[in-house]
């Protein structure tokens, strides 16, 4: 039987997944279900439990082996279940010696749950990877843990602090990654913006982006994921204006529009930041498109406080939401502050909801008409450099392949185009 990998929540652990498939693999390991979860609310807990049990029904006889943030976090409450075999910290999934350790012995043999203090990890290696399962674009991690106290957020207990990849691990990542056939590659990591701040001379992430696109010439397409507004370097600015293969799509870490709230959430920018930085990015780079994680209903937030967030969308020129009711995360700061009512908070949720909709149906409306280049996902759907859904003609490219087309007209959620080698 083969290595299963259940992968919940962010990039980051859609990377490391591949890692661990790697080293699970070259260990020999077979008949193994590792489901690799994520803390960042209650509902993805819920979710790896609900997988867990699930995947011991499927395969009764499999070793269930449980990692990710959530076991990083709560170890003791995922050992106590009957349908795991293994509990791994987030540090020790990666050890190529972690897996070659299993195929020596049954894990019955061994301690249960094996997970150690995420704050004593002080380096992040460069895992190389041939690729990315069933995705058409890589995803390179250069970034791992935080250094910030959001109220709101579990992820540093679970990831510990800021640790970069250093600059030539990455590289040589990318080599590898474009060698292999890989047009778009995606930097990510938990604080990506951080990167660099605990590594010699501590650079900053638009050096390490100008080092990969002089570095790695046939490298067509970089795009970075989540970023802190905030803690974006001059250097990175001007390689947005400047560097046409740095993708013009950029999803902010923003979480509220009002002043108060932001501070309540020990959020590092005031909501006249978050307008300035799209201001001056859109100046330097007109075609910009952003991104953004918006929360609802974070506690004592009232009528007015979310119209700042509403505001927000169309002052920044925001066009992909992720909008999350808040939630309480018990062991956050957050949980223990005055809650606002359910109904209010999913009320406020479908309010933000309809906006970016709105948001989304004005870009989709103005991008017909141009010419952009699609990486293709998959038959007959892929996305354009503003990391836009866009339908092409069946059979038009093989998933991985950036095809010219014209867009010719959108639906409710995609552009609609036509081959044209003009683009």
């Amino acid at each position: 039987m083969s290595v299963d990998i259940l992968t919940f929540g962010c990039r980051l652990n859609t990377v490391e997944s591949e890692t661990i498939r790697a080293e699970a693999e070259a260990a020999g390991l077979a008949d193994l279900v590792v489901v690799n979860t994520c803390a960042v609310t209650g509902e993805a807990v819920r979710q790896a439990r609900q997988a867990i049990r699930r995947a011991r029904r499927e395969r009764p006889g499999a070793r269930i082996v449980v990692t990710g943030c959530a076991a990083q976090v709560e170890p003791a409450s995922f050992g106590a279940m009957p349908e795991v075999d293994l509990v791994l910290g987030n540090d020790a999934k990666l050890k190529r010696d972690t897996w070659r350790g299993l195929a020596g012995f049954g894990l019955e043999e061994g301690e249960k749950v094996r997970v150690n203090d995420i704050f004593s990890v002080r380096e992040t290696a460069g895992h190389l990877i041939e690729g990315l399962e069933g995705r058409t674009r890589a995803f390179v991690q250069v970034q791992n843990g935080c250094d910030h106290r959001c109220t709101f957020c579990i992820i540093p207990f679970g990831r510990g602090n800021s640790r970069s990849v250093p600059a030539g691990a990455v590289v040589e990542q990318v080599k590898r990654l474009v060698g292999n056939g890989y047009a778009e590659i995606v930097l990510t990591g938990v604080d990506i913006t951080s990167w660099g701040q605990d590594l010699p001379g501590r650079p900053k992430l638009g050096h390490l982006a100008a080092q990969l696109l002089r570095h790695v010439p046939d490298l067509e397409r970089l795009r970075i994921s989540s970023i802190d507004s905030v803690e974006a370097d001059e250097e990175l600015v001007e390689a947005i204006g400047a560097e046409a293969r740095l993708m013009p799509h950029f999803h902010l870490s923003l979480q509220a529009g009002d002043d108060m709230i932001l501070k309540r959430m020990k959020r590092r920018h005031l909501r006249d930041d978050a307008i300035a930085f799209c201001a001056r990015v859109r100046a330097i780079r007109p075609d910009v498109v952003f991104g953004a994680d918006l929360i609802a209903g974070f506690p004592t937030e009232t009528e007015a406080m979310f119209e700042n967030s509403l505001r927000l969308v169309d002052e920044c020129g925001l066009t992909h939401l992720h909008v999350f009711p808040f939630s309480p995360r018990p062991g956050t700061p957050a949980a223990r502050m005055p809650q606002v009512d359910r109904a209010v908070v999913k009320e406020r949720a479908a309010r933000l909801r309809t906006r970016g909709e709105a948001a989304l149906a004005a870009h989709l409306a103005g991008e017909v008409g141009r010419f952009r280049q699609v990486l293709v996902e998959k038959d007959g759907l892929g996305r354009t450099e503003h990391f836009t859904l866009c339908e092409v003609p069946a059979g038009a490219g093989r998933p991985g392949a950036i095809l010219g087309a014209r867009i010719t007209g959108h639906t409710h959620r995609a552009l609609t185009a036509t081959l044209d080698q003009a683009a």
